[in-house]
């Protein structure tokens, strides 16, 4: 497979794709510089390219090929890698969003409890068994690990406004859980899922393999745009995009879904900038730096 000059690898899908993966092994450094490296293509409006499409390692490129040979954008590649290059350096524009979560809420549970069979454990639920893989001896002190720190949207894709999201905490710190054995066939609309080291939101109803933590009061995806801050788009998460997961109860999870049905909910929200390497240097400092706009 041929390579860029930095060792990422590319190749081509007949005349309107080109693939573009920078490593074997996800990382949250190699992560910004896919976001980084495909800010820049976006922002540089190539002719013939229509769509750029993010991953946790890799990115695509859809293209016309009426307007643009697939080769003759590897020139165009090489110069964003070559920009983006120091992980170091890296600073990526960003969005704080609050998402209020109703976690051990009773419609994940009952629904985690039908698919035991295809679990890993059969005498515990779906929370219950995220505190025990994780070393926690309650579930009330893993849902303090989960919402306590903000994660950050590596991977938008599968479904309309699923964001695969990867918490800013140290390596050895990541809350970690595998998926089900077998995926369920039935998912809430808006759980809160956990597999592997990422969190996600289910956009919609549908079938699901996370580990299910609780339940958004607030959607990701809006068919009919009826709330402001999508800005008339169906999907609200960007790749980049930075979660805060603020634990409510059924009282405040009732009052913002009638917010939500009414098409006047506001969701807390505000512009960012993400640096790695301020982030590095003191993971719990920069956090609370970060997360102080929300208090």
């Amino acid at each position: 497979m041929p390579r860029l000059t930095d060792g990422s690898r590319f190749s081509f899908g007949a005349d309107e794709f080109v693939f573009v993966e920078l490593s074997d092994e996800m990382s949250l450094e190699q992560t910004l510089r896919v976001i980084a490296i495909t800010d820049a293509l976006r922002a540089a409006s190539l002719v013939g390219v229509t769509d750029i499409c993010p991953a946790h390692v890799s990115y695509m490129l859809r293209l016309d090929p009426t307007l643009m040979d697939p080769r003759d954008v590897i020139e165009s590649l090489e110069e964003a890698h070559q920009c983006c290059g120091q992980s170091a350096d890296l600073v990526i524009q960003s969005r704080l969003i609050e998402i209020p979560v109703f976690y051990n809420d009773p419609w994940t549970r009952e629904t985690v409890m039908r698919f035991r069979d295809r679990h890993q454990s059969n005498d515990m639920n779906d929370l219950e068994y995220c505190a025990s893989v994780n070393g926690f001896s309650d579930i009330q002190s893993f849902i303090e690990a989960h919402s306590g720190n903000p994660f950050i949207a590596t991977f938008i894709g599968f479904m309309p406004g699923n964001a695969e999201s990867y918490q800013l905490v140290p390596r050895k710190e990541q809350l970690q859980a595998p998926k089900y054995l077998r995926p369920r066939t039935d998912t809430p609309a808006r759980a809160l899922g956990h597999g592997g080291a990422f969190t996600t939101v289910y956009p919609v109803r549908g079938a699901g393999g996370f580990q299910l933590l609780g339940r958004a009061a607030v959607p990701v995806f809006d068919p009919e745009s009826r709330l402001d801050d999508f800005g008339g788009k169906i999907v609200l998460p960007r790749a980049g995009d930075i979660f805060k997961y603020r634990p409510i109860e059924v009282e405040e999870y009732e009052a913002i879904r009638a917010e939500v049905e009414e098409g006047h909910y506001t969701y807390t929200m505000h512009e960012t900038t993400f640096d790695l390497a301020a982030f590095q240097k003191d993971p719990p400092g920069y956090n609370a730096e970060l997360l102080e706009v929300l208090r």
